[in-house]
């Protein structure tokens, strides 16, 4: 299956440029003209690699690289930036880039730098296992005693956060930052997704439960005997 590329620059030419370099050697790419649009795009597509421009009015390449690193999905990300500086290349590898490339730079380097990440990456623990649950962050899988269980992309991401955080409490701005991309979103939102989670838990014979903090977020309980007074399943 081919690697999914979000490409990030304001430059609208360079941008398709890049992508239609990398469709040609077999990549899948997608564009973003900003890091609001990137991360946007990142909370509704999978990726597994990110050309990202340093560059860039609003959002920097440095802090888009790390918000893509934060979001949880193991993501290989690729700065571009015509700052040769080492403290330049050293800031960037410090906030969560993978691999730093100064323009002007020859395709054939691009393609060789991102192929080494995928590799990397292709060794990123791609299961998460908390309780009876493990999900398989690559395929975006819930399984459950051996049985594969259907989730939507927004489901997966949600129960991905809180088995990350299994026995913690996960606030609500911050499950609306890391799985619809934004904590502008109305808080409600999380709710309706944890009760659709619930009867899917349910119906695939977990024990696990997701409880809720009242008035902070949720957590997921691995361990029933765990659960106290501070949270409830409703």
């Amino acid at each position: 299956m081919s690697s999914r590329v979000l490409v990030v620059d304001d430059e609208p030419q360079l941008a398709d440029l890049i992508a239609r370099h990398l469709t040609r050697e077999g990549y899948v790419a997608m564009t973003a003209l900003d890091g609001i649009e990137a991360l946007t795009l990142a909370a509704s597509e999978r990726f597994e690699l990110a050309v990202v421009d340093v560059n860039m009015p609003g959002m920097t390449g440095f802090e888009l690289s790390r918000r893509l690193k934060q979001s949880g999905d193991p993501i290989g990300v690729l700065l571009l930036s015509a700052r040769d500086a080492v403290e330049d290349r050293v800031h960037g590898l410090d906030s969560g880039a993978d691999d730093y490339l100064v323009k002007p730079f020859e395709f054939v380097e691009l393609f060789a730098r991102l192929r080494a990440l995928s590799r990397r990456e292709g060794h990123a623990r791609l299961r998460i296992e908390a309780g009876d649950l493990e999900l398989n962050v690559d395929r975006g899988a819930l399984t459950v005693d051996g049985r594969d269980h259907t989730l939507s992309r927004r489901e997966f991401d949600l129960l991905r956060v809180l088995a990350q955080n299994a026995g913690q409490t996960v606030e609500r701005g911050e499950l609306l930052a890391q799985v619809w991309g934004s904590g502008h979103f109305q808080s409600n939102i999380v709710d309706q997704y944890v009760r659709y989670l619930r009867r899917k838990l349910v119906d695939a014979g977990s024990v696990s439960q997701i409880a809720t903090v009242r008035g902070v977020g949720f957590r997921l309980v691995v361990d029933e005997e765990s659960e106290n007074r501070s949270c409830s399943p409703d």
